[in-house]
């Protein structure tokens, strides 16, 4: 990676995303300003109905005011008319002086007097001016004695007097034409307009009344007034349909970009989690949009809605990619876009990510945006480099053994080899690639010719075996063999000549010591020359046997080294497989991937399980176990035995019964006394059925302290018991086939015992079960009693 000077880049980072404050105080603006009008329109919208109806009533109630203003005027100037015009008008009509035709129509007969009315309203018709008799006036003319003399138009039920027709108390009466044209209420109840006029020189005639009705007056008023209110009502109606429509679509507005904002911070959210980033290539504009995720990924905050193009790709590792040459590209052709790139966070740190987008057309402006999202690979990126440096030590430990290794997968393909197997193969590099398959490189090979086949022990694992092999050359190897949890197998090739001919060399010692004991009785008089060759030879035989015990040491130094070579990489393959497994780092996509990280941790704890007891039986062979010895309460070491036997007996059912003394002690190392303890329950309830039984007493001897560990399993044939406790050793069956393990659980447990002065016996039965033996000293006894008591016991 390049590294950068972080000063100078945040500076930069602030530049290129720096906040446009001004911009944000306009966005900021204009969001209060919507808010504060969803609302100022529905309150302006009710100040304009409210105006609307105040201007329309004060315009119809003056409107009605003028109406009745002009309609009192009217009546006023016909009173005054007819009262000027009405004592001619009378003279005229009777030829006769005014008190005459008072005489007259005052003093006329009862059957004259309808025709003197028809008389006088004809006269007033004639009087009257043109449009001075609109409907609901009345003109009407009164006596001296308050009578209604006529009326014009005619009226039936007129009452008799003027008083009885304007109400008994009223101002007009009292005042007469002083009071002018005043609101009145008819006897029938109804409101009018009413004035009077004195006649002068009336001829029996003393007043002249003017009556019209208040809704005669103003009915072409209240016809407008009602055309004015049904525009206002559709006013009102279309405004209100307006605000409601405003409303619901300011309601709706917010709904959506409720949606909308949930929406985006769901998709965000998801993103987030995701490590992923949303990207908007604006290509025609240059500019380009990011998701939040995208500034949390890279840890910057959200300064402006979009970022400069220019800005973008100079936070790309030039080393990685050119946005200017994709572009190019892009603009050429449409193409989708699969690209890995470092681009630079807030930190000044590189963060690896992997772009995944296509072309979309803008529909508005027909443009072309490349759209797509951004996923952190940083720590895929992390855990390759690991893995691939893992893989390396690995190759480099398997190619530092001084055996031949190969390792095949389920398919008989090569997976791993070292140059020792090619050498032994007579195989070039090129014809041991991994992945080719075992026929064609095997065909090729110079196979040695298999000697011996080595037999297993007394719990044999399946898949698994060990040959001797003679190589064309005279060599000798033993190779071991076994099958992986996938289905392949590992192979290990250890040359052993050294030790065949140590043994050649000790049967020829053999034989021709027969020849010299055979010369001997032939011949006396040779007696003391053979006896000194048989000297030599007996000190030959010595130092071979030292020689192969020595071959035999180096043997397990030898797997005791391996065994530490390999825990190296297995934990951490046990490791990744964890990290994995938890998606520590982000998800594995499918769900067979959790699946096969499950199976690598599982063969992996079983492989580590293995190891340790390969390492443990090495180092009890190569004598680098020291013995710590104490007194050691059996009680506490069998308490902590049993914790770790107790789930797998819960699970198969199994009763677990103890007889023992709680003050029972032993003179052990506590560490070996619980592995001895642990590898015997593990094996009784490995072998023992469901729903069993196993049993721990323990009895207390002179000088020593018997252990006894029962189970009611499937037993072990006579004939494999003497094969028992030694290291690999496994009882083949139709019984013990379906059970996995490295045999060495009884051999270290004997061991151990042998390392303490005591001793291991077996005793089963095949479908009845089995008694381990397991006899440890007692404190207080020296190391000779020890030494002597177990020569006793054995």
């Amino acid at each position: 990676m390049l590294e950068a000077d972080p000063a100078p880049f945040s500076a930069r980072a602030a530049t290129i995303l720096g906040i446009s404050r001004a911009s944000k105080a306009a966005h900021q603006r204009l969001a209060h300003a919507e808010s504060w009008l969803r609302f100022a329109v529905p309150a302006m919208l009710a100040a304009f109905l409210v105006c609307l109806a105040a201007v329309t009533a004060l315009q119809l109630s003056g409107h009605r005011e003028e109406v009745v203003g002009d309609a009192r005027r009217d009546i006023d100037l016909v009173a005054r008319l007819m009262a000027g015009t009405l004592p001619a008008a009378l003279a005229q009509l009777t030829g006769q002086a005014s008190g005459q035709v008072t005489s007259q129509v005052t003093g006329a007969a009862p059957t004259e007097a309808p025709v003197q009315a028809a008389l006088l309203r004809e006269r007033l018709v004639r009087l009257l001016p043109p449009g001075g008799l609109p409907a609901g006036r009345s003109v009407l003319l009164i006596g001296p004695d308050d009578a209604i003399l006529a009326a014009v138009p005619e009226q039936t039920g007129l009452p008799r007097s003027f008083t009885e027709l304007v109400g008994e108390v009223q101002v007009l009466g009292i005042m007469g034409e002083r009071a002018g044209v005043l609101p009145v209420v008819l006897g029938s109840g109804e409101r009018a307009l009413a004035t009077v006029r004195g006649v002068p020189g009336g001829a029996g005639i003393a007043q002249v009344a003017v009556v019209q009705t208040l809704d005669s007056v103003t009915a072409l008023w209240a016809g407008r007034a009602r055309i004015a209110a049904v525009l206002v009502g559709a006013v009102t109606l279309v405004v209100v349909c307006i605000g409601l429509a405003y409303a619901l679509q300011a309601d709706r507005a917010r709904a959506v970009d409720r949606v909308c904002e949930q929406v985006r911070q769901r998709l965000d959210t998801a993103l987030s989690r995701g490590r992923c980033g949303l990207w908007d290539w604006d290509i025609p504009r240059g500019r380009i949009y990011w998701s939040d995720s995208m500034y949390q990924l890279l840890g910057y905050g959200r300064e402006q809605e979009f970022l400069s193009f220019g800005d973008v790709n100079a936070l790309v590792h030039p080393d990685d990619t050119d946005l200017y040459g994709l572009a190019r590209q892009l603009a050429a052709r449409d193409a989708t876009v699969d690209h890995e790139f470092r681009i630079r966070a807030a930190g000044g740190e590189w963060v690896w990510l992997k772009a995944r987008a296509e072309i979309v057309q803008d529909l508005e402006d027909n443009g072309r945006h490349l759209v797509g999202i951004v996923i952190d690979i940083s720590e895929q990126r992390r855990l390759a480099e690991s893995t691939a440096t893992a893989d390396m030590r690995l190759r480099d430990a398997v190619e530092a053994v001084s055996e031949a290794f190969v390792l095949w997968d389920a398919q008989n393909r090569l997976v791993l080899c070292n140059s020792k197997f090619r050498r032994l193969h007579a195989l070039t590099a090129d014809e041991a690639q991994p992945g080719r398959r075992y026929d064609a490189i095997m065909g090729r090979a110079a196979l040695p010719t298999v000697r011996r086949e080595i037999p297993a022990g007394e719990f044999p694992e399946a898949g698994a075996r060990t040959f001797e092999a003679e190589l064309a050359d005279g060599r000798w190897l033993q190779i071991s063999e076994r099958r992986t949890k996938d289905g392949g197998y590992v192979s290990v090739g250890t040359d052993i000549t050294a030790l065949k001919r140590h043994q050649e060399r000790l049967v020829e010692s053999e034989r021709q010591l027969i020849a010299t004991i055979a010369d001997l009785k032939r011949s006396r008089r040779t007696l003391e020359i053979q006896t000194q060759q048989l000297a030599d030879l007996a000190e030959r035989y010595l130092d071979q046997k030292a020689q192969a015990e020595s071959a035999n040491r180096s043997k397990s130094e030898f797997l005791a080294n391996m065994s530490h070579e390999l825990r190296t990489p297995l934990n951490a393959i046990l490791g990744f497989a964890e990290v994995m497994e938890s998606e520590v780092f982000g998800s594995l996509g499918s769900e067979k991937y959790r699946e096969y990280c499950r199976d690598i941790r599982s063969s992996g704890h079983y492989l580590l399980s293995v190891i340790d007891d390969i390492l443990d039986m090495s180092r009890i062979d190569a004598r680098r176990v020291k013995l710590v010895k104490q007194p050691v309460a059996v009680s506490e070491a069998l308490e902590r035995a049993l914790k770790l036997i107790a789930e797998p007996a819960r699970t198969k059912g199994l009763t677990v019964s103890i007889e023992m003394s709680a003050d029972t002690l032993v003179m052990a190392d506590e560490r070996a006394l619980h592995q001895i303890l642990v590898n015997l329950l593990q094996n009784a309830v490995k072998f023992t059925p469901e729903a069993g039984r196993v049993a721990v007493r323990t009895r207390r001897a002179i000088d020593a302290v018997h252990i006894f560990v029962e189970d009611s399993g499937i037993g072990i044939p006579k004939a494999a018991l003497p094969k028992l406790g030694y290291p690999f050793e496994q009882v083949e069956t139709n019984f013990a086939r379906s059970y996995k393990g490295s045999g060495l659980g009884l051999a270290i447990a004997r061991s151990l015992a042998e390392l303490h002065g005591g001793g291991l016996r077996i005793r089963s039965e095949e479908g009845t079960g089995t008694i381990v033996l397991v006899r440890l000293p007692r404190p207080g006894l020296t190391l000779a009693a020890q030494t002597d008591a177990a020569d006793l016991h054995a």
